[in-house]
């Protein structure tokens, strides 16, 4: 993947052409760093497996082996100066699409194993457990939402024999005034914003948990494995209910910078609810000061008498 990164940066500083208003290697370099990053949580998580490390291998290969394909096929669409998504303009293009699909179908099912092995694992560390078990599952919802984008829109149904099929927009064709740097819609909604901050929960949740436990010695509340547990167990929650939001805003055709008022107020109910969590959750007995002095020894509780002196 490292490889198909480096060859899109230099298809986007070498050749001109636009696909969609956009640098035509933009998108290959795009999903060449986010299966990079993808593989690498993967790996690290699978490494944690204390059993089923076998059965982990295999399902780790098939995703290597799926993402390798998808992006060959991504690549390939680009250098031919085709769309590879939902084009299904000639019978080439459309089989193109089909192997993508089912490439894509693989890999999720191969990931959906990583993520049931993971939730049977035992972990010594209850925290690492829930971060590595809710992270993968997060991603894999988010993986998900690309199944919705293969629906046909309004418009394609009401078009005979369309050479696309499906979209990332939502109430607005794809290609027009869009975000800085992704690409993402800006007069409408776009599925891919929550596919993208679905997938990398992979990898925020469990940096999460590596910045409490840097942490640590300079805050001895973080020291304690149950607050940093609940600490964890809120983030997921959060992290989930943000990117259902996303979901719902993309679905009803919003774009992410002009929100609505219900999606605002959701957005604020949310964040006051994240807030109360996270202050809940770091309660607990403060830690005890080490004493400065030695505590004196406590007197003999029958003290003997001296005893009388005898003389001759």
């Amino acid at each position: 993947m490292a490889v198909f990164a480096l060859i899109s940066a230099g298809g986007i500083l070498l050749d001109d052409r636009t696909l969609l208003g956009v640098p035509i290697w933009s998108k290959p370099f795009k999903f060449a760093v986010s299966f990079v990053a993808y593989g690498l949580s993967l790996a690290w998580m699978l490494s944690l497996l204390p059993r089923g490390r076998r059965t982990a291998w295999w399902a780790g290969t098939v995703v290597t082996a799926a993402s390798a394909l998808e992006m060959a096929l991504i690549t390939l669409q680009v250098i031919r100066g085709r769309q590879s998504h939902f084009n299904q303009e000639t019978a080439f293009d459309a089989a193109v699409f089909q192997v993508m699909g089912l490439t894509v179908a693989v890999l999720w099912l191969g990931a959906l194993t990583i993520a049931v092995l993971l939730l049977r694992a035992r972990f010594l560390d209850r925290a690492t457990a829930w971060a590595v078990r809710l992270s993968s599952l997060i991603a894999l919802a988010g993986a998900a939402v690309g199944f919705l984008m293969v629906r046909p829109t309004p418009g394609q149904l009401a078009a005979t024999d369309p050479a696309i099929i499906g979209a990332h927009s939502v109430g607005v064709p794809d290609g027009g005034p869009a975000l800085p740097v992704t690409g993402w819609a800006s007069t409408g909604g776009d599925l891919r914003i929550a596919h993208f901050f679905g997938m990398h929960a992979l990898q925020l949740l469990p940096l999460l948990l590596l910045a409490l436990t840097a942490l640590a010695p300079r805050f001895p509340r973080l020291a304690d494995p149950r607050i940093r547990l609940r600490l964890v167990l809120t983030a997921a929650a959060s992290y989930a209910a943000v990117f259902a939001l996303l979901t719902w805003q993309a679905l009803r055709g919003e774009p992410l910078l002009h929100p609505t008022p219900t999606t605002l107020t959701t957005a604020a109910l949310l964040a006051t609810t994240t807030v109360l969590a996270t202050a809940l959750s770091l309660r607990g007995p403060s830690p005890s000061p080490s004493p400065s002095h030695p505590a004196p020894e406590p007197a003999h509780p029958h003290p003997h008498p001296e005893a009388p002196t005898l003389t001759p």
